[in-house]
C-alpha cells in the first residue's frame, strides 16, 4: 500500500476539492491508502468510494467527530466503521442538526458585534457541505470585515470568544460507544497544539484507541513524545496531512509529505476486523 494519508477534508464539510478531485490529487501525490475525514459527515467518503477504486487508491472508511468533553469540544477521527450501521448514521444526522444550531447561534452573537451576516450566506459558503465556522470566516473575508480565515478566528471565531455559546454535539462517552459498536476505531486528532499532557491523559481514559502522532502541527519531537506515549499505553499511531484544500488550510503544502506507513494502517484495520467479529 505504501504512505497512507489518514486526514483529508473534502467540500463535504470545510475542504476546497469535490470528492473525486481529492483522489485525483491524491493519486498524483502517488499516495496508495486514503480515508477522508470530513467533520461529522461521511458523504464525501461515499461520493469518493468508486472514483478510488477506478483510479486504485485504498480508500477507508472515515470521519472527524466533534465531541463534547464537559465545556470542550474534542476532535476525535474514526476509522474503519459500518458505514450502513444505524446507530451510527443516526449519530452523525445529530451531529449535523448540532452544527446547523451552533452557527444560528454564531451568526446571531456576531450580529450583535456590528457584523453584517446571516445564515443563508454562510450556508451559500458551505453548498452541500456540513457548516462549519470556516465559512462564516468566508463571509467575513468576502465583506472585508478581515483579511484571512486566520484572522477570522482570532477576532470572533475561536473557541474562546464563542465559549458561551452552547452546543449539542454528542458527548465523548457516545461518540465512543456508537463508533464501537460500529466496528469503528478511534484517535485523538491533532493533540499537540490543543491539550495539556494532563488533559491528554484524561481523554485517553475514555477508552480511545490511538493517537494522532503525525500531523502538521506536531513538530519531529513532538510526534517521537506521542509515539512513545502510544507504545506505553499499548496504542495505535495515527497520522495525516489534515488536507483542506489551497485557501482554506494553512497545511496545503504538507499533502503525499505528512504520512504514515502501512504497518500503522494495518494495526487499524485488524483492530476493526477484530472488533466486527
Amino acid at each position: 500500500m505504501g504512505k497512507a494519508d489518514l486526514h483529508t477534508h473534502t467540500n463535504a464539510s470545510d475542504g476546497v476539492l469535490t470528492p473525486e478531485e481529492l483522489i485525483l490529487k491524491i493519486k498524483s501525490k502517488g499516495l496508495k491508502t486514503i480515508a477522508i475525514t470530513d467533520h461529522d459527515t461521511i458523504k464525501g467518503y461515499q461520493q469518493a468510494v468508486d472514483i478510488a477504486e477506478k483510479e486504485n487508491i485504498c480508500l477507508i472508511p472515515g470521519v472527524e467527530i466533534t465531541a463534547l468533553w464537559g465545556d470542550k469540544e474534542v476532535h476525535i477521527l474514526a476509522y474503519y466503521f459500518d458505514p450502513e450501521n444505524e446507530p451510527f448514521q443516526q449519530l452523525l444526522l445529530r451531529q449535523k442538526r448540532a452544527r446547523i444550531l451552533r452557527m444560528k447561534a454564531i451568526v446571531e452573537e456576531l450580529k450583535k458585534q456590528g457584523i453584517d451576516i446571516d445564515m443563508d450566506e454562510v450556508r451559500a459558503e458551505s453548498g452541500p457541505g456540513n457548516v462549519g465556522r470556516p465559512h462564516a470566516a468566508s463571509v467575513l473575508i468576502s465583506k472585508g470585515y478581515v483579511a484571512s480565515v486566520a484572522e477570522a478566528f482570532i477576532r470572533y471565531l475561536s473557541t474562546e470568544k464563542l465559549e458561551d455559546i452552547k452546543t449539542e454535539y454528542a458527548t465523548i462517552t457516545e461518540v465512543i460507544e456508537i463508533t464501537r459498536a460500529a466496528g469503528g476505531v478511534l484517535s485523538l486528532a491533532h493533540p499537540g497544539p490543543i491539550y495539556s499532557q494532563n488533559e491528554i491523559d484524561e481523554l485517553l481514559n475514555f477508552g480511545i484507541d490511538g493517537i494522532e502522532c503525525i500531523h502538521p502541527s506536531h513538530n519531529f519531537n513532538v510526534q517521537q513524545s506521542f509515539k512513545r506515549l502510544a507504545k506505553s499505553r499499548n496504542l495505535l499511531v495515527t497520522g495525516g496531512s489534515d488536507y483542506h484544500g489551497k485557501g482554506k488550510s494553512d497545511y496545503e503544502p504538507h499533502l503525499g509529505i505528512v504520512t504514515i506507513g502501512d504497518a500503522h494502517v494495518q494495526s487499524i484495520k485488524r483492530l476493526a476486523q477484530r472488533r466486527k467479529n
